[in-house]
């Protein structure tokens, strides 16, 4: 098959639907699982087939620095061939999933504006007020569509209570880590809600929902140092409570002043937590909150990480 650009897709979302459909098919067809999805059978199959001159040929896990996501490079001879990379020191299989299916991202949307190739950490991805990080943000779109397509991530939800238990399920079934997992139900749910990544004693970053956002709480953390609440299960860790069904805590724990469902895992070899936290459905009315606005959200204050625990 030639390369046909003026029918092939010209963004993130449209690029992971059109491989998505092409995947429902061929599985349906052979009577497969569809999930979850080869990414790395997908690269080199789809590329060989579209881009004939310039195809995926080589996929490989590197030891290479733990800031080291992945990245996707030119054959060094310049004979048109592509590389995808990812850190084999990453322990998560879902993280590294995910890597492989942003490199791919890269490879469709930006290999003819990055000649040279493009080298992704986790710093890089955070860059949302930037030119690259624009690149990186549309990387993980593609990623987050690719390997959890909508349709299905929406059944999968559909009529269950949302908790920590149905997001395990989620991440194994799409194999992706739990925060991407997470970060993708926040990005199409109505609830008002966040994910909290603690670090050390302190909140790491942070993710709230559309509606949440608009309610005026979301967290700053990486402008500004801000402890895990005292009193929240990320900072107690206290091991009698379940913490993956969580608690309901009182006004002032977390930011707002509602009442917070707090969910909660604690990693224990990179001593990081992950909170999903559910406000309640409606926002308190404009005279119940402080007379003070909130100040204006920026969209540097957002990270996503692709998953760290």
């Amino acid at each position: 098959m030639g390369e046909e650009r003026l029918n092939l897709p010209n963004t993130p979302e449209k690029w992971a639907i059109h491989l998505s459909k092409l995947i429902k098919v061929f599985h349906e067809a052979h009577g497969l699982d569809r999930f979850p999805i080869n990414v790395a059978g997908i690269a080199r199959d789809y590329s060989k087939q579209v881009f004939p001159g310039a195809p995926i040929t080589m996929i490989e896990g590197m030891a290479l620095s733990r800031k080291f996501e992945g990245a996707m490079l030119p054959h060094p001879s310049g004979n048109g061939e592509w590389g995808i990379i990812y850190n084999e020191r990453i322990e998560s299989k879902g993280r590294i999933n995910f890597t492989l299916a942003h490199e791919l991202g890269h490879y469709l949307l930006h290999r003819e504006i990055s000649a040279e190739g493009l080298k992704c950490s986790s710093r890089d991805m955070h860059k949302w007020n930037s030119e690259y990080g624009q690149i990186e943000a549309q990387a993980n779109t593609f990623a987050s569509y690719l390997l959890m397509p909508l349709d299905d991530f929406r059944d999968q939800i559909s009529s269950h209570p949302i908790d920590l238990d149905l997001m395990s399920h989620l991440a194994d079934r799409y194999d992706v880590s739990l925060t991407a997992t997470i970060l993708k139900w926040l990005g199409m749910t109505h609830k008002r809600a966040m994910i909290v990544v603690g670090k050390e004693g302190f909140i790491d970053w942070a993710w709230s929902s559309e509606p949440l956002i608009k309610s005026g709480i979301f967290y700053r953390a990486r402008q500004k140092v801000t402890p895990l609440p005292d009193a929240s299960l990320a900072a107690k860790q206290d091991m009698l409570i379940d913490n993956r069904t969580g608690i309901l805590h009182s006004r002032g724990v977390w930011l707002g002043q509602e009442e917070v469902r707090e969910m909660t895992i604690v990693s224990d070899h990179n001593r990081m937590s992950i909170s999903l936290l559910l406000y309640p459905d409606d926002a308190p009315g404009k005279w119940d909150r402080d007379l003070d606005e909130p100040p204006e959200h920026d969209t540097y204050d957002q990270f996503v990480i692709g998953g760290q625990v």
